[in-house]
């Protein structure tokens, strides 16, 4: 008699311990999920479902014990799987997983979103993409006008045919094309010396290369915006994720809160929503970062990692987790399992 009231208060005690576990993970999963939802009201909700889930094993069980009498054995049997179906495994396994695996993940993924975002802005306020996509435009520039130029040395001191001649005025006027002028000044002299040529070409190469620096002039003004607000709200953006890092290294920021991590994700959200604005200003690392800024509803990663359906959806379509994942499958089932068992004999029907 003792022993069996031993074993069932052990039993009950084995339960308690791998169910608090269990309801926890699913509580923290649906307050991740639900922030604004109070988490009296999760661990309300996850402590009712796991109790049923645990009825209906138990269901299971003594169904399935033929040292019992029991009436609608079958419809027992069938309910109970009904239950740990949809109370179970629908419900407290993957909410567990998805806890388990946010746990692991979280600090990783908050600190890469925070990185790859802060790296765009910095494009946005120190207009680094303008500036290179001016000074290759101007170095093509260049690298045409000095094709040219070589063009036109050659031609005027060619021995064969030396001076300042229709071919020569043909040169000038694609150098003109290039630098977007009316035309350049064919210069007086026939080039009848080697001396005299030099000096011509000298002349020549002085002018085209002023129309030159007056053409790069026109493109940065040209390409420069007027309205420079856009660099100020990119670097506001950029200072307020800096110091959520800090706030985060710091332990201010806890991310394994539920409140915390959706400050994060806000602050992440202002710095997606500018990128997205000023994409012109960013120079994308790959197409699938341009797919993630500038879709029509940018999500952050950090935000997605927050609901267990999404990281479920991502698990099963290959884009997150792997084995990693498939580990803390594992480790939720056999909280359950281990929770199940222990109410099961703790409540085992015996007669």
């Amino acid at each position: 008699m003792n022993d069996n009231k031993f074993l069932k208060i052990s039993t009950i005690v084995g339960f308690i311990a791998f169910a608090a576990v269990s309801c926890w993970a699913t509580a923290e999963s649906l307050h991740l999920l639900l922030p604004d939802l109070p988490a009296a009201i999760c661990w309300a909700v996850t402590i009712g479902f796991f109790f049923i889930a645990s009825w209906g094993t138990k269901m299971i069980t003594d169904s399935l014990n033929q040292n019992i009498y029991m009436e609608k054995r079958g419809s027992n049997l069938i309910i109970g799987v009904i239950i740990v179906l949809v109370f179970w495994l629908l419900c407290s396994m993957p909410t567990n997983t998805h806890t388990f695996f946010y746990r692991n993940l979280i600090n990783d993924r908050v600190s890469s979103d925070i990185a790859t975002t802060q790296g765009y802005l910095s494009q946005i306020k120190d207009n680094t993409v303008t500036d290179a996509r001016i000074q290759a435009k101007c170095t093509e520039i260049e690298n045409q006008v000095d094709a040219k130029l070589q063009s036109l040395e050659g031609e005027i001191k060619n021995p064969l045919n030396p001076g300042n001649g229709p071919e020569t005025e043909k040169i000038l006027g694609e150098i003109a094309q290039i630098l977007g002028v009316a035309s350049i000044n064919k210069l007086s002299g026939t080039g009848s010396s080697v001396e005299e040529r030099k000096r011509l070409y000298q002349a020549y190469r002085e002018v085209i290369l002023m129309q030159l620096e007056n053409k790069k002039l026109n493109i940065k003004k040209a390409m420069t915006p007027s309205n420079s607000n856009y660099r100020k709200v990119a670097d506001k953006d950029w200072k307020n994720l800096d110091l959520t890092k800090k706030y985060i290294d710091e332990g201010t920021i806890v991310l394994t809160n539920a409140d915390d991590t959706k400050k994060v994700c806000d602050k992440l959200n202002q710095g997606y929503a500018t990128i997205k604005t000023y994409q012109q200003f960013v120079d994308f690392k790959n197409d699938a970062d341009n797919e993630l800024y500038t879709c029509d509803n940018p999500e952050t990663k950090v935000k997605r990692l927050l609901s267990v359906y999404d990281v479920w959806i991502d698990f099963i379509s290959g884009k997150l987790g792997g084995l990693s994942f498939v580990f803390w499958i594992l480790i939720s089932i056999l909280v359950d399992v281990a929770a199940f068992i222990f109410f099961d004999i703790a409540f085992k029907k015996r007669n």
